[in-house]
């Protein structure tokens, strides 16, 4: 391996202090440091230092990330890059399940997604080590921005359509396309909270980062319901236009931040020595392949919300809207609560949101067979749990990975971790294909039971992950 080369602060960056130095973003940068190290907590920390007796309430800085000046912009960018993402899985899956009432074409939609993120993921963590961060992220999302333009002419032309029943390819066209811009650029956009905040403020960037992506994800799905009924679908594709612009001006304000550990290398050489490193990892492999089987049995419910709400709920766009937005309100809830938190038994909480997600989708799964008379309730509070549990296992599975990683493999582990989106796409089609054998609840139900199944194993058998900090 080449040595970790480091960029020059550039005068921008010294203008902003300890916010973008580097010498403070990347103050915890050896894995194994990390593992055997101080695991107390100073000025940044959560109201525990050292062996500290416990959480004081007098010390929580749950927002304390957000008095750095680069992190502000970058929330700034997420924010709206995340609502343009929750107001396209709302009107994208609806619109297809309208235009062709197949739940197998809404798993070919998540497939269309899926296939070029799994693919260019890995290339995208080596760009992530290799070019900085902000032109990544900058380039990603104007070009988002140009697709989601592009569907809305089409909407407005009348090239797309719901009385058009071939129409639906435009969608997979589309998908196609934004696969591949994510995976390019989600790497890059994880890898950078740990070059801005440093490590010991790592957990509390990213559960407030997931925060705002669950403020997104209250609020967007509920409003696009309303829209769609009101305006139609190209409203909501032409917001997602001035959403990504919105994430493009504040990355443009962004200074340089982080380090570039690759150059003049092949790419694929780079990809080989990450996947070579996490190999010979074990506690980075163990997290990857928990984050990967949770992703396979959980998260085919997203995708398929258009089926509950139309076929077993008689709820509508306004239904399904409300249902996402209510999840919500857990996933806050959870964000709030984790940010809040030491650096302390973060392997324990990570499998115990597992075991919620999966817990709680079966109860959401089988309200209607279960409590005929209460389903909507039911499902209603069901979801919430869904949201907490969703939440945790996010946040914690992220933090635990750039914690223990090294800073010169932080782009190409952090694409394996985004290569889950990928897989969530491959959960729902193959859910899809089940749903029309079997039906939605025992699609969704019997993927949630493999779950806590699951959960519970890694609960009682594996320690090494029930211990890390």
């Amino acid at each position: 391996m080449q040595p970790h080369i480091r960029e020059e602060p550039t005068k921008e960056s010294e203008a902003n202090g300890s916010a973008v130095s580097q010498d403070d973003l990347g103050n915890g940068g050896n894995g194994n440091r990390r593992m055997s190290g101080d695991m107390g907590m100073d000025g940044g920390g959560m109201g525990m230092r050292g062996g500290g007796a416990g959480l004081s309430f007098r010390n929580l800085r749950t927002f304390t990330s957000l008095k750095n000046p680069v992190f502000r912009l970058y929330y700034g960018a997420m924010m709206g890059q995340m609502a343009a993402m929750n107001m396209q899985m709302m009107a994208r899956s609806l619109l297809v399940y309208e235009i062709t009432g197949s739940g197998t074409i809404l798993g070919v939609m998540a497939l269309a997604n899926a296939v070029p993120m799994l693919f260019f993921s890995l290339f995208g963590g080596v760009i992530a080590d290799r070019v900085q961060k902000k032109y990544v992220l900058w380039a990603g999302q104007a070009t988002s921005g140009l697709v989601s333009l592009a569907v809305a002419l089409a909407l407005l032309f009348g090239f797309l359509s719901d009385s058009n029943s071939g129409s639906w390819w435009i969608l997979v066209v589309a998908a196609l396309f934004q696969g591949t811009i994510m995976g390019l650029m989600m790497p890059a956009r994880q890898a950078m909270i740990a070059d801005i905040v440093g490590g010991e403020q790592l957990m509390n960037a990213v559960a407030l980062n997931t925060f705002g992506m669950n403020i997104n994800r209250l609020m967007m799905p509920a409003l696009a319901g309303f829209f769609i009924d009101g305006y139609g679908f190209e409203s909501i594709y032409f917001a997602m236009t001035g959403m990504y612009l919105i994430a493009v001006s504040f990355i443009s304000l962004m200074p340089k931040t982080g380090t570039v550990s690759l150059r003049g290398r092949g790419a694929m050489q780079d990809v080989k020595d990450g996947l070579k490193y996490v190999r010979h990892e074990p506690t980075i492999l163990l997290i990857l392949i928990v984050t990967f089987l949770t992703v396979l049995f959980s998260m085919s419910y997203m995708m398929l919300l258009p089926v509950f709400t139309v076929d077993i709920y008689n709820v509508g766009a306004k239904g399904m809207g409300i249902l996402i937005s209510i999840s919500g309100i857990g996933a806050m809830a959870g964000s709030v609560f984790l940010a809040s938190l030491p650096n302390k038994k973060r392997g324990l909480m990570f499998i115990l949101g597992s075991l919620i997600l999966g817990l709680s989708l079966v109860g959401f799964s089988f309200s209607s067979y279960w409590f005929p008379s209460y389903a909507w309730p039911v499902a209603l509070g069901s979801i919430v749990f869904v949201g907490i549990g969703q939440t945790a296992r996010m946040t914690l599975g992220n933090t635990l990975l750039q914690y223990y990683v090294q800073d010169e493999y932080r782009g190409r582990v952090m694409s394996l971790y985004m290569m889950e989106i990928g897989l969530t796409s491959f959960g729902v089609f193959f859910a899809g294909i089940l749903t029309d054998i079997v039906g939605v609840r025992w699609s969704v139900g019997g993927l949630a039971i493999m779950l806590v199944i699951l959960s519970i194993y890694l609960l009682i058998f594996v320690p090494r992950l029930r211990s890390l900090d």
